[in-house]
């Protein structure tokens, strides 16, 4: 069956519900399957910055502020996932795209499987260019599951 299963999360309820799918589905293959859970931040640039309600207190550091936010929230399914019985399971968090991001380091790590929200914590960008889970199942080369 499945070898690696990918669940990218940002914290939304979508990518909780997709998290719990792959569980159940770790949970069919007797434990063997092993999950990645998959965080990625887009780089934040002095422009974005300076359109930004919230000022950080030291603007070069803004990427390192999104980079520990995207560790909580990819902790936090790891330790959801251990919490439901998984006992295969790892945390990354990657910058970039998001869909490219996903796909890439699903062929970088053999991914049989990507599992993914429907809808996640997107930006305006997403409804004007297509959400990230269109484009993962265009440019993934593995199956997809959207939840």
């Amino acid at each position: 069956m499945f070898k690696r299963i990918l669940v990218p999360v940002d914290g939304s309820k979508g990518a909780e519900a997709a998290l719990d799918m792959a569980l159940q589905l770790q949970s069919a293959t007797g434990g063997k399957a092993e999950l990645l859970i998959l965080t990625v931040f887009r780089h934040h640039g002095q422009l974005e910055a300076s359109f930004s309600m919230v000022r950080a207190s030291e603007p070069n550091n803004i990427d390192d502020a999104l980079r520990d936010h995207a560790k909580e929230i990819a902790e936090s399914g790891k330790a959801h996932a251990k919490k439901s019985g998984a006992k295969k399971v790892r945390a990354f968090v990657k910058n970039g795209p998001p869909a490219r991001s996903i796909v890439a380091f699903a062929r970088e790590h053999e991914v049989d499987l990507i599992v993914l929200g429907s809808r996640g914590l997107g930006s305006i960008e997403g409804y004007l260019l297509g959400s990230v889970s269109h484009k993962v199942t265009g440019l993934a080369e593995c199956p997809v599951l959207v939840v």
